[in-house]
């Protein structure tokens, strides 16, 4: 689904990436993993096509991503930012409805399909009841599960989440996590997200992939990847895992003095 070559990403004199060899296949759940500054953001928005890399490639259905047309990247990956600004008094629907605009060759109005698109996108997020409200007004969390449908409606085989739990209360962090899942393993659709919640990293992922934000990285399964001793040199503090049932519990604890 994607792939990148050797990628390098830098932060000013700072590699924060170092040739990432790295292969996302259609229907794996991937999410990264690393401290703050590690370069999660930097990586996902050149993903995205957002950002050249420094050194390497990326490649889509193994397409350079500068060889896509616009219109045809639109359909092939959705990007959900970390933050956004409202700066227009649109409706929901209308923000959802924008996402729908990849799909519209030279029509420029929305047809029937792209309303019923919309507002199923809307009520799998639980805000189909929000669809005439100015988005400015909403709260943080009505604003991202909005955001999280406008993705959904693009409808692409592929989806880069950027903290797609930011402003979430704990019933939607589980429920968005849960339906990421359902996209994977019931239509095939690939993911990859940034989150700081473990727990949901390790129970909504099949995979993983750990930047330590000097060049360093590792990535294959998650049940691999996410243990005691790799996560806490990664994340630069001690994290214990108990496992309860099938599902695995990551406490922070005191560093020793």
């Amino acid at each position: 689904m994607i792939a990148t070559h050797k990628l390098t990403l830098k932060a000013g004199a700072r590699t924060l990436v170092h040739q990432l060899d790295w292969q996302v296949n259609a229907g794996e759940c991937w999410s990264i993993i690393g401290r703050n500054g590690a370069g999660k953001s930097t990586l996902m928005r050149t993903l995205a096509g957002l950002r050249d890399p420094d050194g390497g490639s990326v490649a889509i259905q193994g397409r350079p991503l500068a060889d896509w047309p616009l219109a045809d990247l639109a359909r092939q990956r959705a990007f959900l930012a970390q933050s956004r600004s409202d700066a227009f008094a649109y409706r929901a629907i209308e923000t959802v409805l924008a996402a729908r605009h990849p799909y519209h060759a030279n029509r420029y109005w929305e047809g029937s399909d792209d309303d019923r698109i919309a507002r199923e996108a809307l009520a799998s997020m639980e805000v189909l009841d929000l669809a005439e409200r100015d988005v400015r007004t909403l709260s943080g969390g009505e604003r991202q599960r909005v955001a999280i449908a406008a993705m959904l409606a693009q409808d692409t085989p592929l989806l880069l989440l950027d903290e797609p739990a930011n402003a979430l209360d704990l019933a939607h962090q589980s429920s968005v996590m849960r339906l990421l899942t359902r996209l994977c393993r019931e239509q095939g659709k690939t993911a990859i997200m940034i989150g700081h919640d473990l727990g949901h990293a390790h129970h909504a992922s099949s995979h993983a992939l750990l930047l330590m934000g000097d060049g360093e990285w590792q990535a294959g399964p998650a049940s691999e990847l996410m243990q005691g001793p790799l996560l806490s040199r990664y994340l630069g503090h001690p994290i214990e895992v108990i496992t309860h049932g099938s599902r695995r519990i990551f406490i922070p604890t005191e560093e020793s003095e």
